[in-house]
């Protein structure tokens, strides 16, 4: 496990702070300990938060041409048939994955190919489960096709996520499993495949970013 780059500098400031604010906590209210230790134990707390939040666990990834991986870690929470209207501008499958602040919050290519399509929204922050967030949230999407499928990912912020982090551009070969981005403290990405994918993840599963499979296409 490592911790990603996107947090080195949130790492940083937190060690700062904790190492501050215990200092202080020691010289000031050492003898008072009903409040020396719930400060201690908070400050700690949100340390090892941080340090959890940013961290990238070492994985084994699923590489399949045939087969759909998970953008990111988190919860399914929509499956259904819905109208896109930014790309593809046609009916499309739309499976969407919350994730909260304890997911591993680094996303990933589902498929390999080449990246056809980025554009950044700037939105709303409705909460990310919230029908209209994406398409009124502060937005990133990102389209990748091969010569099997197109797949529309949607970085969506929410209530709390409020920076959006997207590495994609036109043209860029993309590797399976590999990062195009990163949500910062939570939210929700949408991905938008073909009518008729076989989609193999069901509401409410936990997935996992390079080892769960969305979809199949044989």
């Amino acid at each position: 496990m490592y911790i990603h780059k996107e947090g080195k500098n949130y790492v940083a400031i937190a060690v700062v702070l904790f190492s501050a604010i215990s200092l202080l906590n020691y010289f000031f209210l050492a003898d008072y300990w009903f409040l020396y230790y719930p400060i201690l134990l908070i400050t700690f707390l949100l340390l090892v938060w941080v340090f959890w939040f940013f961290r990238i666990p070492e994985r084994t990834s699923i590489m399949d041409d045939n087969n759909i991986m998970s953008p990111c870690d988190g919860k399914v929470v929509v499956i259904e048939e819905v109208e896109e209207t930014e790309y593809f501008k046609d009916k499309r499958i739309q499976v969407s994955i919350f994730m909260s602040p304890l997911n591993v919050h680094v996303n990933r290519y589902p498929i390999a190919g080449t990246v056809d399509y980025v554009k950044y929204h700037k939105g709303k922050y409705l909460v990310a489960w919230h029908p209209k967030s994406s398409t009124e949230n502060e937005r990133s999407t990102v389209v990748v096709k091969n010569n099997q499928v197109t797949v529309l990912m949607r970085q969506i912020a929410g209530a709390v996520a409020r920076r959006i982090v997207t590495y994609s551009q036109v043209n860029d070969q993309a590797t399976q499993n590999d990062e195009f981005g990163f949500i910062k403290f939570g939210s929700r990405v949408d991905l938008f495949l073909p009518i008729g994918t076989n989609i193999t993840a069901k509401i409410d599963d936990m997935v996992k970013g390079q080892e769960s499979i969305i979809a199949t296409l044989k």
